[in-house]
């Protein structure tokens, strides 16, 4: 009597493939993500710049942010046809930073004024207490006139990307004439850029 063992086809070398080109996946993706460059997380800022999520106070933060609020209220009424409005009108409207209430004085106390300018017409907000707050101006540009004849109107885009915002931290600075870039960086102002970028999620400030 005669008996023949047949073996099952070789597992051992099919595993071996599938390992192989398992390992062989992975080191293609780690070298093509070695390869690539890593995006900057943020666009290097100028130095007459501040970053609004690294370099604000909270309080600094809150008047930032309802400045833009403020700012597309500003753009939307005046292409209306609307008058630029005044610091009442937009109080009156109760338009933070421009409404006195209950977090007013714990976020600077800011004195708001509407100042215009050949070619400009700024809300200055001047602090009450530099260590909470800085005073902030928020530019609005092709608008202003010191004659007051026909120059109370905003030129200016509802869609810009943000508003233009400065803050001074030194109490006494006070807003050149013209206030243009340069001549408000040398009076000590600052201008604020918001970056949305690849850092937002991952920056934690120190």
């Amino acid at each position: 009597m005669h008996t023949q063992v047949i073996r099952p086809a070789g597992a051992g070398h099919e595993t071996l493939a599938v390992l192989g080109a398992c390992l062989a996946i992975v080191a293609a993706a780690a070298g093509y993500i070695g390869l690539r460059e890593a995006p900057p997380e943020s666009a290097a800022l100028a130095a007459t710049q501040i970053d609004a999520r690294r370099d604000l106070t909270p309080a600094e933060q809150g008047i930032y942010a309802d400045l833009r609020v403020a700012y597309d209220e500003i753009a939307f009424a005046v292409q209306a046809g609307e008058p630029l409005p005044s610091v009442a009108d937009l109080a009156a409207q109760g338009l933070p930073p421009f409404v006195a209430d209950n977090s007013t004085a714990a976020r600077g106390g800011h004195a708001w004024r509407l100042q215009r300018q050949a070619g400009h017409a700024m809300y200055l907000g001047q602090t009450a207490d530099a260590a909470l707050a800085g005073s902030f101006l928020l530019r609005a540009q092709g608008a202003g006139g010191k004659d007051g004849h026909d120059h109370g109107h905003y030129h200016g885009k509802a869609d810009d990307a943000q508003p233009d915002v400065w803050l001074a931290r030194d109490a006494a600075a006070r807003v050149p004439d013209p206030a243009d870039d340069a001549a408000l960086a040398a009076a000590g102002w600052r201008q604020v850029v918001a970056q949305f970028d690849a850092g937002v999620t991952r920056q934690n400030k120190p």
